[in-house]
């Protein structure tokens, strides 16, 4: 099993839009038992009522907004650009319908109940619901975000203080 350390918020050094939009994350909510993970390129972090906190945003229409409603907590998992494909995998298969996990060829992790992340993962956040809050289209100030949502399913922002991340500790050899 590869080994993690546990690092502060403050010791990020990622280039945060990069590692958003164009490395992606796993948004993973449940336990070993009963979870699933999505790919994700919206998001961010950022300091909210004096916490590090991570949020991103879910559709109703997926199994991991299911997952997110039940559980208090969540996890983002970034990857090295070698994962690429696995991440693609769990993007467009939904957990409903098989195993995307072997799929993919990653292995979750839970060494924290309800926190599940990956071991092929280079960092993990992970977070406790603070706060959700519904899309509306009434507030969107640019009309053409509507554009974002032709079968009018509003995401919904789960915005969750940093508990705990992890980052890769780089082995030798």
């Amino acid at each position: 099993m590869s080994a993690f350390r546990e690092i502060a918020p403050l010791e990020l050094t990622d280039n945060v839009f990069r590692l958003i939009e164009q490395d992606w994350m796993l948004v993973t909510a449940g336990n070993r038992q009963s979870c699933n993970a999505m790919t994700a390129s919206w998001g961010g972090f950022g300091i909210l009522w004096h916490r590090p906190v991570a949020y991103c945003v879910v559709r109703p229409t997926r199994l991991t907004y299911e997952l997110l409603e039940a559980w208090e907590t969540f996890t983002l998992s970034f990857f090295p650009e070698q994962y690429r494909s696995a991440l693609e995998i769990c993007g467009s298969r939904s957990g409903r319908d098989g195993d995307k996990f072997a799929e993919a060829r990653i292995t979750p992790i839970e060494d924290r109940p309800g926190l599940v992340y990956f071991e092929e993962a280079r960092l993990v956040l992970e977070c406790r619901k603070v706060y959700i809050h519904d899309l509306n289209p009434d507030g969107f100030m640019d009309p053409s975000l509507a554009d974002f949502y032709p079968n009018r399913d509003y995401h919904r922002m789960y915005i969750g203080e940093i508990t705990r991340c992890l980052a890769k500790v780089e082995q030798a050899g």
